[in-house]
């Protein structure tokens, strides 16, 4: 249920993201949900890594969800204090490699329909992620197609899947 607590989050603050990045909300604003979900994503992961049935697999998780919560609160930083967002950038880069043997693992191991749209979803993420990259920190002007890849991973990768896990009807 965690899963598509977050999903469906994850969901909106990336549809809304790119709607920032082209300009349809405001640079202050856009803080309210990045800070929301990487809260969100915080907690579930500070309960998946610590929690009472803390395991393996439960920290890893934590661990990969971590690596996006702080990139959510990262956004919401630099709304208020002015920053070029290199920082980020390079911070998503990192997350970009980190994402790609999760991506490649979950795809040798992929058996189910599930299997596979987690598998897919970690690839798409690790290509948005160095997307961001090349936009922070090498300057490249993309940020309307950017934010265009940002909108549809919301909703293929976060929204429409929390959604299905919430409402019993996936997983």
């Amino acid at each position: 249920m965690y899963q598509g607590l977050v999903l469906f989050y994850v969901g909106a603050v990336l549809i809304l993201n790119g709607l920032w990045m082209l300009g349809r909300i405001d640079d202050r604003e856009i803080a309210a949900i990045n800070v929301f979900t990487g809260g969100l994503s915080l907690a579930v992961a500070l309960k998946l890594a610590f929690g009472a049935e803390a395991d393996a697999v439960s920290v890893r998780s934590a661990a990969w969800s971590l690596l996006f919560a702080f990139i959510y609160l990262w956004v919401a930083c630099n709304r208020y204090n002015g920053s070029d967002g290199r920082g980020l950038g390079w911070f998503s880069l990192f997350v970009a490699l980190s994402v790609l043997p999760i991506a490649a693992e979950a795809l040798a191991a992929a058996q189910t329909a599930w299997d596979w749209w987690q598998a897919l979803s970690w690839a798409a993420w690790a290509g948005l992620w160095f997307l961001f990259f090349l936009q922070l920190v090498c300057a490249r002007p993309w940020g309307r197609p950017i934010a265009g890849v940002a909108i549809v991973q919301g909703i293929l990768t976060g929204w429409l899947p929390g959604y299905l896990l919430l409402t019993g009807r996936l997983g």
